[in-house]
């Protein structure tokens, strides 16, 4: 089972989601992708369906108790087996966005109770964890997001398909690709590989591309292993004012703030 503890610090940052749920206890979230906006907070739940990289922004609730949250990243062989022990579900209606929030159950929020407690019982873990984690997707598939997660377990649909671009497109972001080489990896035409793409993304493949690009980018110049135009040929880019202008539209500071911030902090006092 992976379950992680997430305590955010304020502030807007660029993150790489992966097929997850993300489940809310103080504080709230905010996440952007394309001219999606979605902000769930203490109480409520996230589910990702792809690999998505996204703009998130933190905050502490009223009581200015900081951002907490558990993350349970999905494992689609598990999600099958418990589909397959299931009764089909009545509503087969769901979101074709890739992501979706909802107000945690009172069952949803006894099983988070109990995977919390097994943190302090380590030796209750390699037992007690497979269960937790059983009861916690039956959970989730039996709420709200049941089609949705249906869909990651499916080989059905243009979800699968379009998880598979995405796939792809992740081990080719720094170089250049072709739409039709795109739909040859994952089993669709162009039209239909753009289209699909779209509905579920937000953006075209090569947009999702650019923002892969943007996104190894920024954690390049952050981490301190390159300077502008090294990170921007590193991710692909031929430009380095290209690289900037993007850089600069998506995430509203420049690449050169975000070296000398970068810079600053690992230099210390």
């Amino acid at each position: 089972m992976e379950l992680h503890v997430d305590q955010g610090q304020e502030g807007e940052n660029a993150c790489q989601y992966r097929a997850m749920a993300c489940f809310v206890l103080q504080g709230s979230k905010r996440v952007s992708f394309s001219d999606k906006v979605l902000r769930y907070e203490a109480g409520h739940y996230l589910v990702s369906a792809l690999d998505l990289p996204l703009m998130g922004q933190v905050y502490s609730d009223a009581r200015r108790r900081p951002y907490v949250a558990l993350t349970l990243v999905l494992d689609p062989v598990l999600l099958n087996e418990l589909i397959l022990s299931m009764p089909a579900p009545r509503d087969g209606k769901s979101s074709e966005f890739g992501l979706s929030t909802a107000p945690m159950t009172r069952e949803l929020e006894d099983v988070l109770a109990r995977a919390l407690a097994l943190m302090d019982r380590p030796q209750d873990i390699p037992v007690l964890a497979p269960l937790v984690e059983r009861e916690l997707l039956y959970r989730l598939l039996s709420g709200p997001h049941g089609t949705l997660l249906r869909q990651i377990a499916s080989a059905k649909g243009p979800l699968p398909k379009v998880r598979k671009a995405i796939g792809w497109i992740g081990q080719n972001f720094n170089r250049p690709i072709k739409i039709d080489d795109v739909g040859a990896a994952c089993g669709m035409s162009r039209a239909s590989l753009n289209r699909s793409f779209r509905e579920i993304t937000g953006l075209s493949p090569l947009q999702y591309q650019k923002q892969l690009r943007l996104l190894e980018a920024r954690r390049l110049l952050i981490g301190g292993e390159h300077n502008v135009s090294g990170a921007a040929f590193s991710v692909g880019y031929e430009s380095s004012s290209q690289f900037s202008r993007d850089y600069l539209r998506h995430f509203e500071v420049s690449p050169s703030q975000d070296l000398r911030r970068a810079t600053h902090v690992n230099s210390g006092p």
